[in-house]
């Protein structure tokens, strides 16, 4: 049997597939190939359960042709918009989709009615390849860095702490699943141990005033590193403070010590750190009993109300406090 599984974007999502196209290989003994765009390929290329990986820049219509070639028995669709949809069409085989809940989401997000049934959306994804007779192993997610390519061999490695530290992901694609800078920095300045700060390009300048801010222990390489490298500092860290983004993702993926911040997003949609069965390493924080929460299912530049009580709301103490227990030794 070959598999075609359908997930184009974006980091996080893409990790969240990869119980499915583990436990199709192992169960099936099928070739799975995976499509993406090409620039969240690093997410999968090294992933030992997918046999080819096919990419495309901004349609996908520049990959049919190859796709067909292939004549896959089976295509499971993990993304369900339009493009997933043309794939499907054009390729004419037996398919499988999740179910996005759309509907629901909209529900919670505009009436504040929550009709969110209560599984991660990792089941939902499960879900899809049922009718191969394929279920969750209970393992938990992958994520998969190849040799050489870690934290390491970067030319930051010089800057990663020798001890325990905490790797404090910055980063998040809209501004409302974020922390605002300031508080930011107060979480920072009262942790007793190195902090080391990652995010990406656009998180660079900020990601300088906050370790200016903080103190000496705090270590920035927003900006400086591969996903590769930021998945290898996360990997070696003895515990993640993170937002609602995908580097959360990848740090459940080796069953770190998560503490998670959520903004406009909620963990009700099912897009929480997602940990092999019987573990749960994460301690959520969030305001709840907000009437403008959520107020997206992704996010905005900026609070549509102007007063962002869903983060300024967060106790930075409290966060603080946390990742500084989860620093002590365990009696």
């Amino acid at each position: 049997m070959k598999v075609l599984v359908l997930r184009f974007s974006s980091i996080g999502d893409i990790v969240l597939t990869t119980p499915v196209v583990r436990c199709l290989k192992n169960q099936t003994g099928a070739t799975v190939h995976f499509l993406c765009k090409e620039a969240f390929r690093s997410v999968v290329e090294a992933n030992p359960y997918i046999d080819r990986v096919f990419t495309f820049q901004k349609n996908v219509s520049e990959v049919l042709p190859a796709l067909k070639a292939e004549q896959y028995d089976v295509v499971i669709d993990l993304h369900r918009n339009l493009r997933s949809m043309q794939v499907k069409w054009n390729l004419g085989r037996t398919s499988y989709t999740f179910d996005k809940l759309n509907f629901e989401k909209w529900l919670l997000v505009n009436l504040k009615i929550n009709r969110l049934p209560d599984t991660h959306i990792v089941d939902r994804y499960m879900a899809a390849v049922a009718p191969l007779g394929v279920q969750y192993d209970g393992l938990g997610l992958d994520f998969f860095i190849p040799e050489g390519t870690g934290w390491q061999n970067s030319a930051q490695a010089q800057h990663i702490p020798a001890g325990p530290y905490t790797a404090f992901v910055m980063g998040a694609t809209h501004a409302t699943k974020r922390l605002p800078e300031e508080k930011m920095v107060d979480i920072c300045r009262r942790l007793d141990h190195p902090v080391v700060l990652l995010g990406g390009k656009s998180e660079a300048d900020m990601g300088r005033r906050v370790a200016l801010a903080a103190g000496a222990h705090v270590i920035d390489l927003c900006g400086q590193l591969s996903l590769y490298e930021s998945a290898s500092v996360v990997r070696d860290a003895a515990r993640v403070l993170t937002h609602d983004t995908g580097l959360m993702h990848i740090a459940a993926a080796f069953r770190k010590p998560i503490v998670s911040v959520w903004g406009n997003t909620v963990p009700e949609f099912g897009m929480y750190p997602f940990y092999p069965t019987g573990a749960d390493d994460n301690t959520s924080f969030e305001v709840n009993g907000l009437s403008c929460r959520p107020c997206s299912k992704i996010g905005f530049a900026k609070c549509p109300k102007g007063h962002f009580s869903c983060m300024n709301g967060i106790s930075n103490e409290a966060v603080a406090a946390r990742l500084n227990t989860l620093n002590a030794p365990k009696k």
